[in-house]
């Protein structure tokens, strides 16, 4: 059943990967949202009301005017923090990147948490070291780039023959693109990962994908 959204929905958002995954899933899902921006490098991620919906001071989280209907059959607002949980409630919610086959679902699933737990927390500490931290770590600086590479390394295998990380878009893709965009800062050459690349360009010609990873830029 095809569900329609009538009031916005409001995302806490700046313009980082991971601000990105909800930013591409609003835009593919077409439905109305209004953008708060949360300049995180002017700490407004601590602010107490932004506290109140996000607790561990991070962005993304969307509050959701429409959300689940309570015990009593009336529908609530629901606020939702951190990017994966946001990404399967806004999937499960509209029934959309996230198939209702429970083997299929059980892929995006395996992809999305890879992507939570490995690709975008290392690629992170790549960026940090390579790129912006005052002091040059030798030993950080190898042991992240060794671990990105790695992690490209187990994508650019899992797409050999797949246009797809899970076969068809899905929310592991959206959540996979915001980081892989930033490849240079992490000493990546996409040359070395055939798979990735082609995936890469793929996903940047999706319009959605464009205008989610342009939103405040």
């Amino acid at each position: 059943m095809m569900v329609k959204q009538g009031r916005p929905i409001e995302l806490y958002y700046w313009n980082t990967p991971n601000g990105y995954k909800i930013s591409i899933m609003l835009e593919e899902l077409q439905v109305p949202y209004d953008v708060h921006m949360i300049d995180i490098n002017r700490g407004e991620q601590f602010a107490p009301d932004f506290l109140k919906i996000s607790p561990n001071n991070r962005i993304p989280a969307i509050v959701d005017p429409e959300g689940p209907e309570d015990e009593n059959g009336n529908v609530r607002p629901v606020s939702v923090f951190e990017s994966g949980a946001i990404l399967k409630y806004l999937a499960e919610k509209f029934n959309r990147f996230y198939p209702s086959d429970w083997r299929r679902r059980i892929v995006v699933d395996e992809w999305l948490f890879w992507q939570m737990g490995g690709f975008g927390p290392m690629l992170g500490q790549a960026h940090h070291f390579l790129a912006f931290a005052d002091e040059r770590i030798p030993y950080a600086m190898k042991r992240y780039h060794d671990e990105a590479r790695r992690l490209y390394g187990v994508m650019d295998r899992r797409l050999e023959g797949r246009d797809f990380l899970a076969d068809e878009y899905s929310i592991a893709d959206m959540a996979c693109i915001g980081w892989a965009n930033s490849y240079q800062r992490q000493q990546i050459d996409l040359d070395d990962f055939e798979n990735v690349k082609s995936w890469y360009y793929r996903m940047l010609a999706r319009p959605a994908v464009k205008r989610g990873i342009a939103l405040g830029n």
